[in-house]
């Protein structure tokens, strides 16, 4: 007897359909997996095993072969649990229902009930592109796979459920299709930092082009706290964006499942004693990092000189390609990681140098050994720079609210509307990412813009890099100004946003 079940199976995001082939034939009973599994797989032989014989159902006398095809691509995991029930089922002829244009994925335990499975998102949509009409999934996934259109999804309990489902006994009811409610969570808004019309002008410009930022103060000035309220000046989500970072929660398995639908743009906030694998990923089965967590959305660090300095040079091509590859053995795993970097760190160890408010009890050397924790090719990354000066007693005790995030919103989302429209047809999202080659078609200067920037090049001693990040940070400021031609306070604006590396960092080049 011979049958075959589709399933799906998962690497890194790289979803791929996988078919159980499933032979008995005569001899000695045998239980036999083929297919480059892993060991999570073949341990599912002594699940599989339990899980039938608490229905009622022994396979102990027989002599079955199971092949995942295809046969050359490693299967890891437990999602292939289902499957190979369902072709058990199946060349028993307990499930007599053609089955070509179904799929079952998910962990079974030894009781016969299905377990909660990782990454069911991601391997809903190429199940639906594969051409598969119906998925099979246990029930806690069911709300999650759902959010594919066009795929009908049934969430099942245990194997006694999926028997009764296809004898006719009790119908497992298909899931609706979910659709998130934006306002679950109320964001903390802009209009309660106090003061720093500089930091808010500046996060403004970076939440328009997307730009990397980075805050400089003493400690107490609010550079924790304006970077927590970035999310309530940033545009909502598409329906794209959501389904891409929902897919990277449902591999890392921090999806909420009553709500499995990432709608809120994700601020993830990193502590410095995170290791280089918690913030890019990776692991034996590699997982999405921080940076990749962050996808769409914020990724705040905090404390920037803290960090291991091998840990923040591990973020440089990855904040240059909005894509993080990490290679193992058995493959490369790539996870997209298009965020905005807003970093925070204090001028000094003690945190007073040049605050007119403050001692600074740090030596030269000392400062320059923290401020060279961060290296020149780090800096060359982050688009904006920013000091944040400590608040005086008016600034502190004004009890007149600052502008509202939904104001600034209004003109950020205004200035993503222009770079829709400029960048329709290529694949560009905002102004940070246009590429060096369409630099000059894309950010049209007036002359005394171009006489400007000319000037700063060799003044300022700017690399390749640090130019273009000019140009683009000007490019959002025009925008922002509904500018088509980026005008001279545009680069004004731009370079200054780019001088503390100069007033910092210029003794450690």
């Amino acid at each position: 007897m011979y049958a075959q079940v589709n399933g799906m199976g998962l690497f890194g995001m790289n979803a791929f359909k996988v078919t159980a082939e499933i032979i008995t034939g005569r001899g000695q009973p045998a239980f036999d997996i083929v297919g480059l599994g892993d060991a999570a797989v073949q341990e599912s032989k002594m699940r599989i095993k339990g899980a039938l014989s608490g229905v009622g159902i022994s396979i102990g006398g027989q002599r079955l072969t199971v092949n995942l095809a295809p046969a050359d691509v490693r299967k890891s995991g437990s999602m292939y649990d289902f499957t190979i029930i369902a072709a058990i089922l199946s060349v028993n002829n307990i499930i007599s229902d053609e089955l070509d244009d179904c799929a079952f994925l998910g962990e079974v335990s030894l009781g016969g009930a299905l377990v909660y499975t990782n990454g069911v998102l991601s391997m809903a949509i190429e199940a639906k592109n594969s051409g598969i009409k119906k998925l099979f999934v246990p029930i806690e996934n069911a709300r999650e796979a759902s959010v594919v259109d066009g795929l009908e999804v049934y969430g099942v309990s245990d194997i006694a459920a999926l028997i009764d489902h296809f004898s006719g006994q009790k119908l497992i009811p298909r899931e609706p299709v979910y659709r998130a409610d934006p306002a679950l969570t109320l964001l903390e808004d802009f209009s309660d930092v106090k003061g720093q019309p500089l930091a808010k002008r500046a996060l403004e410009v970076a939440a328009a082009g997307f730009h990397n930022v980075l805050l400089i103060g003493p400690p107490g000035t609010g550079k924790s706290m304006i970077s927590k309220r970035i999310p309530s000046i940033l545009p909502p989500m598409s329906f794209e964006e959501s389904i891409e970072t929902t897919g990277i929660y449902s591999i890392a398995g921090q999806l909420d499942r009553k709500n499995p639908m990432i709608t809120q743009r994700p601020f993830r906030a990193v502590s410095h004693t995170a290791s280089a694998v918690g913030l890019i990923g990776g692991g034996s089965v590699p997982k999405p990092g921080e940076i990749s967590l962050a996808h769409n959305g914020v990724l705040f660090l905090d404390e920037l000189p803290e960090f291991d300095r091998r840990t923040l040079e591990t973020l440089r091509q990855p904040l240059e390609d909005g894509v993080i590859t990490i290679s193992r053995a058995q493959g490369s795993v790539s996870y997209p990681c298009d965020i905005m970097l807003v970093a925070a760190m204090n001028p000094c160890p003690c945190g007073n140098f040049g605050n007119p408010r403050g001692h600074c009890t740090c030596s030269e050397k000392m400062i320059q050994s923290y401020l060279g924790k961060i290296s020149r090719p780090v800096l060359d990354r982050i688009d904006i720079q920013v000091e944040m000066p400590q608040l005086g007693y008016d600034e502190i005790s004004s009890s007149k609210p600052g502008e509202s995030g939904e104001k600034v919103r209004e003109r950020v989302m205004k200035a993503r509307e222009i770079q829709k429209e400029r960048f329709k047809g290529t694949g560009i999202r905002s102004n940070s990412k246009i590429p060096a080659s369409a630099l000059h078609s894309m950010c049209r200067m007036e002359d005394d813009a171009k006489k400007l920037i000319a000037g700063c090049f060799d003044k300022m001693g700017l690399s390749a890099r640090a130019y273009d990040r000019i140009l683009k940070v000007a490019r959002t400021c025009a925008d922002l100004a509904g500018s088509e031609i980026i005008r001279k306070k545009d680069i004004a604006s731009a370079i200054n946003f780019r001088s503390l590396d100069r007033k910092y960092w210029s003794h450690n080049d």
